[in-house]
């Protein structure tokens, strides 16, 4: 009798409940089938994508775009026992080392562990050099430990340590810890600084100068903070150098409708993989003095460095050289982060931004907005702390840890070499010399027949293509259109972080598709 009463209550509530739904929104109506109970009861949700936020809409990400979903898609279809021309998806789409088969880095490995499990101080398994490092961070963390937070712009001391670590890196150039803020990522500094310059309306709206092609954490950016997104294009043909006339006529062209107030930088390039010159960076300094534009220069891969005849130049030590008149007014925020360089530790989310210049009533409201997700991962901050402070000399641990960058980074050079080699012997492909970061953006000839099917499929001919490319070799590599470039050319981007004998393999399907593709589509004309 007890189980009847409540199953005559329940169904009391619903009838009651139904009637409560058809009284406040509805007029009255027969009762309906049950599914499409379900299809009114969903036209009742607050949040659908006609009420969704537009500039949510408008963002877009190739690097993890509808080509990577379709890649695990098919990696899904082959581990349920599916057959393919292939055995393996090879993701090359994202610059992500540890994914890719390359190993931690032991001393940065040894450091986190011991300040995630200080009881590791007692064991003879860990050298004294990264105990040293760990108590240290530790001391400056609540309770001594990584679990509590941290003040917002991050611990104290590493705070520290990463600006000595620039004075070191740019050979004496003055560098002030309080000016220095830990982030989640270079992604998280880059949103914070773009969220502070984007204002106004119509004619007045900020416009944001980036290069193109560019990294499409910005054009995504730019489009969720209803900016205007001003394009300058970097020279292909002069291994994607940036033209400082370029920079002027988008400068210009930007003014009728946008008032442009920032210029991004990404040095070394990624797509593209260019190190600039010194020269150009004292043409785009002096360019952002001349019209007062706050400088973002994003140097995350400025370890990675491998033609010969090309050096990092950090635009903050550029500008102390201008001298005085440019290094105490030009408005800079320079990223970096542990995901890249040799370490690849992308997944601690680690990263630190400095910003010189800033108005301090400004920068209250930085800290003010930095304070609002209370700090960046901990472990990340220690990781970024052992990447700006690594073994000296004369410490237990510098021979292995010289060792293993050493075989990071010569590995890295061997491949980009590999790359550009393999892929410019290949009949309408053309790839610059890959001079630094961890990608190739090698340019590839489409054929018209090609180009008219992929529009008729309602999609940018180079998405065809890789959609091609990975439905018959398992590569997944990422259209050029997701990153920008000039109106009748096609590129993709690849990473160049697989192992050399996965690579080598990656490369030869890549040139076999590319002739089968050229001769299907030739054979069409």
């Amino acid at each position: 009798e007890g189980q009847i009463f409540c199953l005559f209550v329940q169904l009391r509530l619903y009838n009651i409940a139904s009637s409560f739904l058809s009284f406040g929104r509805f007029t009255r109506q027969p009762r309906l089938p049950h599914c499409a109970d379900m299809y009114r009861l969903q036209s009742l949700a607050t949040l659908t994508l006609d009420t969704l936020n537009p500039q949510v809409k408008a963002v877009e990400y190739a690097v993890r775009g509808p080509i990577v979903i379709k890649a695990g898609e098919i990696e899904r279809y082959l581990e349920e026992g599916g057959t393919k021309p292939f055995s393996e998806v090879i993701k090359a789409n994202i610059g992500d080392a540890h994914a890719m088969g390359q190993q931690p880095i032991t001393f940065l490995r040894q450091v986190v562990a011991l300040c995630t499990f200080p009881e590791l101080m007692d064991s003879p398994s860990f050298p004294e050099d990264a105990k040293w490092r760990a108590r240290r961070i530790l001391q400056g963390c609540g309770g001594h430990s990584l679990g509590s937070y941290s003040a917002s712009p991050g611990v104290e001391c590493i705070r520290k340590d990463i600006a000595a670590y620039i004075e070191q890196r740019d050979e004496g150039v003055p560098s002030d810890w309080e000016n220095i803020y830990l982030t989640t990522g270079a992604s998280d500094g880059i949103m914070t600084i773009l969220r502070l310059l984007v204002s106004g309306k119509d004619s007045s709206r900020t416009g944001v100068m980036i290069p193109i092609p560019q990294y499409p954490l910005y054009s995504a950016a730019i489009s969720e903070m209803d900016a205007v997104q001003v394009n300058y294009y970097l020279d292909e043909d002069n291994c994607w150098a940036l033209d400082i006339n370029e920079l002027y006529r988008a400068y210009q062209a930007a003014k009728l409708h946008c008032q442009p107030r920032v210029i991004c930088i990404i040095n070394p390039g990624n797509p593209t993989g260019q190190v600039q010159s010194k020269k150009c960076i004292e043409e785009v300094l002096h360019f952002a003095y001349e019209e007062n534009l706050f400088v973002m220069s994003d140097e995350v891969y400025q370890d990675n460095v491998y033609t010969p005849d090309c050096q990092f130049h950090s635009f903050k030590k550029v500008l102390y050289e201008m001298g005085p008149e440019y290094f105490n007014s030009v408005e800079l925020a320079s990223f970096h982060s542990t995901s890249k360089g040799y370490t690849g530790e992308c997944g601690f989310r680690g990263g630190y931004m400095e910003v010189i210049n800033m108005d301090p009533e400004v920068k209250a409201q930085m800290v003010k907005l930095l304070s609002v997700r209370l700090c960046p991962p901990l472990a990340g901050q220690a990781a970024m702390d052992v990447i700006v402070n690594p073994p000296q000399p004369d410490e237990h641990s510098y021979k292995q840890f010289r060792q293993e960058k050493s075989s990071v980074l010569g590995a890295l050079a061997d491949k980009a070499k590999l790359t550009e080699q393999i892929l410019n012997a290949v009949p309408g492909i053309k790839c610059n010399p890959v001079q630094g970061a961890m990608y190739a953006f090698p340019r590839i000839f489409i054929p018209p027949k090609a180009v008219e099917e992929a529009k008729a499929l309602g999609m940018q001919p180079d998405m065809f293509y890789c959609l091609r490319l990975l439905e018959e070799t398992g590569i997944c590599v990422v259209p050029g259109s997701g990153f920008g470039q000039k109106d009748g050319t096609y590129h993709f981007r690849m990473t160049i972080l697989p192992s050399i004998e996965k690579l080598k393999v990656l490369l030869g399907k890549v040139r076999d598709f590319h002739i089968r593709f050229l001769k299907e589509y030739s054979a069409l004309e």
